[in-house]
């Protein structure tokens, strides 16, 4: 999943998500398949790449002889509610990619089948780890890795060179060369794109002072964002909003290469296959390194990509395994990171190439971190409590009290 598209949309109340595990029948327009049709459902229009796709379903239908494939792709937006109406269904896909913020939605309630027992029948290395944790509810896993992208930071080589700028070392650094930047552009000019809403990268900064959204505390999910590590990160991010971006306040995060493309920044962060949607024009120039942290390396950074499932409704429990296990074989992994997924076998992950780019993302991947693990997660995206908040620290709010505020939303929506 791109990393730009997780946001759920339309969650239901839990206790239609609670319905995922016990209810049947629906007379909606969802998926169809029989005893000879295994049914995917992938996200977004071609965040699987065509080619990728195209050999899952000839290789499925040459194992498994009368058998075959159905893909069906579903918008990011879309997921989740058609997801709530489909896996409670007899017409319910087979196998569904899901965010991987959104998995607990379902593993939670049961909707997708245990795996935890099968999973060295996938193979000897399965991640992110974290994937795998986001995948896993009160210690069994129904939710595998897919794919990953963590992100990380585009830069104009040019501007750098004219600013007489390196590639930064520590996040100071990196808050310096972007206001340095911006204050040699033009007015529309931003030394960094970042939108006044787009969370997903502005966490990194909580996260490298050593903040977090939220923590478990016996069993309780408690926010962090008024504490002191979180506030150090927002207020080093607010400085930015201020001198370092012409992004609009209330802007998200799709599509931040547009402003790059444009000639208008010199920097944006996004998932390392936001590099194949750079102007072809704009190639040379183009140059990635992994966000720095507060002492050097790399910065924890939200890791963006997806879970698979198996519907515990699906009449194909067994070709649905037989496709997971496609999916994890050697051919298919090498394939995803050969086209800039990160794989879930990280034996392959070497073939994602050996140039900056490829060194960034596995940079970036090393210390990635993801949202709490919580079912209530997805509500909390679809009420865009997070959105919200950075939008009011970009807009000058005092920090603190903002922050405060928003955790007492947070503990509100994730202890339901």
């Amino acid at each position: 999943m791109k990393l730009t598209k997780i946001a759920a949309a339309g969650v239901a109340s839990a206790l239609a998500l609670t319905a995922l595990a016990a209810c049947g029948g629906s007379d909606g327009d969802e998926a169809e398949g029989g005893s000879d049709t295994v049914t995917l459902w992938l996200a977004g229009k071609e965040d699987t790449p065509k080619k990728v796709e195209d050999w899952l379903v000839k290789e499925f239908a040459a194992q498994h002889e009368g058998k075959s494939l159905k893909v069906q792709h579903i918008e990011w937006g879309e997921l989740i509610p058609r997801l709530n109406t489909a896996l409670q269904s007899d017409k319910t896909p087979d196998v569904v990619e899901v965010g991987n913020t959104q998995a607990a939605t379902f593993t939670s309630v049961g909707a997708f089948t245990d795996l935890t027992d099968k999973l060295d029948e996938l193979g000897d290395t399965i991640g992110p780890k974290s994937f795998v944790e986001a995948g896993t509810y009160d210690g069994k896993v129904s939710a595998v890795p897919y794919y990953w992208g963590s992100r990380y930071i585009f830069y104009s080589k040019k501007a750098f060179k004219d600013a007489g700028l390196e590639v930064p070392t520590t996040l100071a650094d990196f808050n310096q060369a972007a206001t340095q930047l911006k204050a040699e552009g033009d007015a529309k000019f931003s030394g960094f794109w970042l939108p006044g809403q787009d969370w997903r990268n502005g966490i990194s900064w909580i996260f490298a002072n050593g903040g977090d959204i939220a923590t478990q505390e016996d069993g309780k999910w408690v926010a962090t964002l008024s504490s002191p590590e979180s506030v150090k990160g927002l207020t080093e991010l607010q400085g930015l909003y201020e001198k370092a971006t012409t992004a609009p306040k209330d802007g998200k995060d799709a599509e931040p290469w547009t402003a790059f493309n444009n000639g208008e920044a010199a920097m944006f962060m996004a998932p390392s296959w936001a590099r194949w949607s750079v102007d072809e024009k704009r190639a040379a120039d183009l140059g990635g390194f992994a966000l720095p942290g507060v002492d050097g390396g790399a910065a924890p950074v939200f890791a963006g990509g997806s879970n698979l499932g198996i519907s515990a409704k699906s009449k194909n429990q067994d070709l649905s395994f037989d496709l997971l296990k496609l999916i994890y074989s050697d051919e298919f992994q090498q394939q995803l990171a050969q086209n800039g997924l990160g794989p879930a076998n990280d034996s392959f992950t070497n073939l994602m190439g050996d140039d900056e780019f490829a060194k960034a993302a596995v940079a970036a991947a090393s210390n990635s971190k993801l949202t709490p693990a919580s079912p209530e997660w997805a509500a909390v995206e679809s009420a865009s409590i997070m959105e919200e908040f950075f939008g009011k620290i970009a807009s000058g709010e005092d920090v603190a009290s903002a922050a405060k505020a928003t955790d007492d939303k947070l503990n509100a929506a994730l202890n339901k």
